[in-house]
C-alpha cells in the first residue's frame, strides 16, 4: 500500500481528535486485540458478500471495443477536469476527428 503523505496535526488538533472520540460512547476506538481479531468482510458472510458484489455482466450487443492507448498526460488531464462523462467525450471527440479524416 503507497504511504500517504499527509499534513502533520498539532498537538490541539490531536486532542481534540482524541476528545471526540473518547465522547462517542456508540462508536468506540477500536482496541488492538479487536484490530487482531477482524476478519474481512467476505469471509465472515460469504453468501451475503456475494450478492453485493456487482458486475456489469457481458454487453447484449457489443458495441465498443477495448484498446490500450497511451496519451499524453495533459488531454488526458483535460478531458477529465470536465467531470463524469469525460471517456464518453473523448470517445466523440476521437469520432469527430476520424470522421475529419474521412474514416468514418
Amino acid at each position: 500500500m503507497p504511504k500517504l503523505d499527509l499534513p502533520s496535526i498539532t498537538d490541539a488538533e490531536e486532542a481534540r481528535i482524541q476528545a471526540g472520540i473518547a465522547a462517542d460512547s456508540d462508536n468506540p476506538e477500536v482496541t488492538d486485540a479487536q484490530a487482531r481479531q477482524a476478519r474481512p468482510f467476505a469471509e465472515v458472510f460469504p453468501e451475503l458478500a456475494a450478492t453485493l458484489r456487482r458486475s456489469r455482466g457481458p454487453q447484449k450487443a457489443p458495441t465498443k471495443q477495448l484498446v490500450s492507448l497511451r496519451l499524453d498526460s495533459e488531454i488526458v488531464e483535460a478531458f477529465k477536469a470536465t467531470g463524469p462523462g469525460w471517456q464518453t467525450r473523448m470517445n466523440d471527440a476521437l469520432r469527430a476527428a476520424a470522421r475529419d479524416l474521412g474514416a468514418g
